[in-house]
């Protein structure tokens, strides 16, 4: 007697009938379907086993109802997106969905690689330069009135030159008697330091820091010694070819600050009236 082979749910025979295996275990196409066909996405139909499962993302679908949702062309063996759960061709997610090129207006189509820059996208063989046309690519660019250029072009059109060392101000820089000049060839005559940032002064057109100018021409004075600047402001008090911070100019005996007030002298030393009265 022949061996049985039935159905592994509702035990009927299998024999001359069509069946499925699923994990080894044999089983009718009606109870098959019953148990295991997923639901399709569109339709809400079972997916039998005669009918092409297609899935995406835990989703399934008949062959019939993969289509675009936009235009209802089939997406079965093409390319295609999601938006919001909807499927879509690559053609009408692009109208509907993907940047358009500033240069040439055209949609930059999805896997297709683009340029950004303050909000705009370009097509790659788009983004090129004002001046040579030449593709900019991930070189580095100046915009100027909403246009790109590449660092050589814009520096031919646009840049201007540093009085010292005669090359293209790109960024930055430092205007002084209307000459421009780069920040690093903007130095103190004396010191050699950038100047740029900082208080400085001039003498015969040649720029100074200030500790430099009062180092080398700026009068020093008759108490201390240091260098009076009158720079900024400051007051200093002159008396017969001599010069005193204000801070300074004070009685040699007592101490008394002079400055507004009367004073005399003996020999080198200025004095209070009252202090001079004993010399």
């Amino acid at each position: 007697m022949a061996e049985r082979y039935d159905c592994h749910y509702c035990k009927e025979s299998l024999f001359g009938r069509k069946y499925v295996l699923r994990e080894e275990n044999p089983y009718c196409v009606k109870c098959y379907e019953n148990l295991y066909s997923n639901s399709c996405e569109e339709c809400k139909k079972s997916i039998g086993c005669s009918s092409r499962d297609l899935s995406y993302k835990d989703r399934h679908w008949h062959d019939d109802c993969f289509h675009c949702f936009k235009c209802s062309r089939s997406l079965v063996d093409k390319p295609f997106s999601t938006k919001d759960d909807q499927l879509l061709c690559t053609e009408c997610y692009s109208n509907e969905y993907s940047s358009k090129c500033h240069e040439c207006k055209k949609t930059i189509m999805p896997g297709s690689k683009k340029m950004e820059h303050k909000g705009n996208s370009w097509h790659e063989a788009c983004f090129t330069c004002q001046h040579c046309q030449q593709p900019i690519g991930t070189k580095n660019f100046i915009n100027k009135d909403n246009s790109n250029y590449c660092v050589p072009c814009y520096e031919k059109q646009f840049a201007m030159q540093c009085i010292q060392c005669k090359k293209p101000i790109t960024t930055g820089g430092v205007t002084y008697r209307d000459q421009p000049w780069h920040k690093d060839c903007f130095l103190c005559t004396g010191c050699k330091q950038q100047l740029s940032g900082q208080r400085f002064t001039s003498r015969d057109d040649f720029a100074y820091c200030l500790n430099c100018f009062c180092n080398l021409y700026a009068k020093k004075c008759a108490t201390c010694t240091s260098p009076i600047s009158g720079l900024g402001g400051s007051k200093y008090i002159s008396f017969e070819e001599r010069q005193w911070h204000n801070n300074c100019f004070n009685c040699k005996k007592c101490s008394i600050s002079l400055v507004g007030r009367g004073f005399l002298t003996a020999r080198d030393e200025i004095m209070c009236p009252e202090c001079g009265k004993y010399v």
